[in-house]
């Protein structure tokens, strides 16, 4: 039996293109719960799309939004997961998907572009690498030796996917216009988009190595947008002055991922 893993994000789904439709701290609730169901349409066609071609898969479903980007009840036919970080534990798995992503911070164009935090953090770059949420995981995966198959989102975090894993099938559901402006695919076309790549994605699984471009030992440097008073220290942890710190670390899984 097959085992998936779907990895998500509030910010990539057709129809989110505001920071007030993802940050509970930006005062609208209601934008935000209607957020939600938008992802919840894509996840659930991309679940569709697994199923297509393996109808009895075990899928797990991750909410990886920091304040929540999924209702539990609005996911069909995937086990909805949300405490701690299990993308760190993938043993097991035959693939790992994205619904929702973003790109990484500073892409030029790029809606709801962050790294992590999109108020504290200006870049994370790893080994001399900029990367984002997407390499990161995808290599962490990769480095459990499963491969990073499909992405769902925008054209640019489409885009940084394939740089990182150019045989990944992606599905663009809205084109970047800049960092709170894009143009979207309707629901329904969107929904169409992801459950076609998905399917295409778990089909040729075997065809797409695991992201593993990356060895020990491993050093993220971190840039902040504002002068850190209270940084963590400690061993292999060097800030090179008030707003970028340097960490080294031998395990992937150590690294603020």
């Amino acid at each position: 039996m097959k085992s998936f893993f779907i990895l998500t994000d509030l910010e990539g789904p057709a129809g989110v293109d505001s920071f007030k439709q993802t940050r509970p701290g930006d005062g609208a609730p209601e934008r935000i719960e209607a957020a939600k169901k938008l992802l919840a349409r894509e996840v659930n066609a991309c679940i569709e799309g697994i199923r297509s071609v393996y109808a009895d898969a075990v899928i797990d479903v991750w909410d990886g939004h920091g304040p929540g980007g999924l209702n539990a009840a609005d996911v069909i036919g995937g086990r909805y997961l949300r405490e701690n970080q299990p993308y760190k534990q993938l043993e097991g798995y035959d693939a790992l998907l994205f619904v929702g992503q973003h790109a990484m911070a500073g892409t030029i164009d790029a809606p709801l572009n962050h790294t992590y935090s999109s108020r504290a953090i200006a870049y994370y770059r790893l080994n001399g690498v900029f990367i984002g949420e997407f390499g990161a995981r995808a290599l962490i995966a990769g480095l459990q030796g499963v491969p990073t198959v499909f992405l769902a989102g925008d054209d640019k975090a489409a885009l940084e996917a394939l740089m990182f894993v150019p045989e990944i099938e992606t599905a663009v559901v809205k084109r970047g216009k800049g960092i709170e402006a894009a143009e979207h695919l309707s629901g329904e076309e969107a929904c169409r988009v992801v459950r076609e790549g998905a399917a295409r994605a778990v089909r040729r699984m075997g065809d797409i190595a695991p992201f593993t471009r990356f060895a020990a030992p491993f050093v993220l440097e971190i840039g902040y947008l504002a002068p850190q008073t209270n940084g963590k220290q400690g061993e292999g942890i060097e800030w090179l002055n008030d707003r970028t710190v340097r960490i080294t670390r031998d395990e992937i899984r150590e690294l603020p991922f």
